[in-house]
């Protein structure tokens, strides 16, 4: 089976589109929603919602005919309601009952789910057909989509493009400078309101594909998962877009090819799962802030201070052995010989280094009232993080001292090549 095919079968491409589709709008819902520091609020609405599913269903079980768009309309109908229903109590509960953020969101999503457990397990005994429907929507099941789907999916990506395409700038004033925001007239309660009811929209068609259960993660994790390969909004809405489209193909295409025999893999949880893998992987290999990139920057600096170490231990002709890597690094620079004595090269480089070393050791004990006998080890430390713009400013404001405050002369400033 090849990617072509989950576009072209009749049965894949409903499923794999449509999934596509909830997952692009769900990331650029979840770009606001991260910003605004409220990511748990997907997780209380789509919980929220749960009661109005079931209701859906026991509506359609008792009043509808049996038709799949008829009670997919029902279902979202009541998803919706009661989500709404979850914001307004959230609102209620914070704004006008003065409970604390975290509070609310915990007792509006466990209230709201609750109910809706109540009235499944009455459901269950009465028409167990439907209730099993109901469990569709708790756990998700993206299979089972139609081309009604899609074409929701579908317009619903294009409403949530259009509305942060045509409110970019206030989206970006609202939430970077709200103070500048308020001075320019932006009304950003009305903003909230607007962009709240998209995150209740993008839940309740999202539903259908991951679940109830599931959805939060689907709104937040592309993202998250976008946030530290970039510092710039419109690539911060595109690249969580992007990690929302390869999560829903992702997902269902592995969903279909690695299952053998009965192990079966459902799909809403298999594209949480690759969009749960894509923030592991930018936390961990991002380029600047990555954890990966943090660590080597971590030795690389470990292994500068070392360096230079060892170079003020030669300047002091103290006898110490250093590693092979040390000694290797030194020859590199030029700063000793083969015979392992200094190089002018070095010695400027030397004396560079402990010049910073007693400046700051003035500074601390100047400027920072630090006693005399206690300053050496924090200006070990803040040697190695000088650089010559620093080491101007400190010069000019210690009025270029001759000695440190143990009455050892500082190096005159030399001009460093290496």
């Amino acid at each position: 089976m090849t990617f072509l095919d989950f576009f072209t079968d009749p049965i894949l491409r409903p499923s794999t589109v449509g999934c596509m589709l909830m997952c692009f709008a769900s990331a650029l819902v979840g770009v606001v929603v991260f910003l605004r520091k409220r990511s748990l609020i997907g997780e209380t609405l789509s919980h929220a919602s749960f009661p109005g599913v079931v209701i859906g269903v026991f509506l359609s079980a008792l009043l509808i005919p049996f038709s799949d768009e008829l009670i997919a309309l029902a279902i979202l109908c009541g998803a919706f309601l009661f989500a709404f229903l979850g914001l307004k109590a959230l609102n209620f509960l914070e704004n006008r009952l003065r409970v604390k953020a975290d509070s609310a969101l915990c007792f509006v999503l466990a209230s709201f789910f609750g109910l809706g457990i109540l009235i499944a397990s009455r459901l269950q005994q009465s028409y167990p057909l439907w209730y099993k429907q109901a469990l569709t929507f708790l756990y998700g099941q993206a299979a089972t989509m139609t081309n009604m789907h899609v074409i929701i999916y579908g317009c619903f990506g294009l409403v949530i493009l259009g509305f942060i395409l045509y409110f970019y700038r206030y989206l970006e004033a609202v939430n970077f400078d709200p103070s500048f925001s308020e001075t320019l007239g932006i009304r950003s309660k009305r903003l909230d309101e607007m962009m709240f009811f998209l995150i209740v929209l993008a839940i309740v068609v999202g539903i259908r594909s991951v679940g109830v259960v599931l959805m939060a993660g689907m709104l937040i994790g592309p993202a998250v998962a976008a946030r530290p390969l970039t510092n710039q909004l419109p690539y911060h809405f595109a690249l969580s877009g992007l990690f929302g489209v390869v999560s829903g193909f992702l997902g269902n295409y592995l969903s279909v090819v690695i299952p053998k025999g009965e192990y079966s893999l459902p799909t809403g949880p298999m594209i949480l799962m690759v969009s749960s893998s894509f923030c592991f992987l930018s936390l961990l290999l991002a380029p600047r802030s990555g954890l990966v990139n943090r660590y080597v920057r971590m030795r690389r600096f470990s292994f500068q201070c070392a360096v230079e170490n060892a170079l003020k231990s030669l300047w002091k002709e103290e006898r110490r052995s250093f590693s092979p890597l040390i000694r290797w690094q030194l020859k590199r620079k030029k700063w000793i010989d083969q015979s392992r004595h200094l190089t002018p090269l070095g010695k400027a480089a030397a004396e560079n280094i402990i010049r910073l070393h007693r400046l700051w050791e003035v500074y601390l004990v100047d400027y920072m009232g630090q006693k005399v006998e206690k300053v050496h080890r924090t200006a070990e430390e803040l040697e190695h993080l000088m650089s010559p713009e620093l080491e101007r400013e400190l010069t000019e404001l210690l009025h270029n001292p001759r000695h440190d405050p143990h009455h050892q002369p500082i190096p005159p400033a030399h001009v460093e090549s290496t």
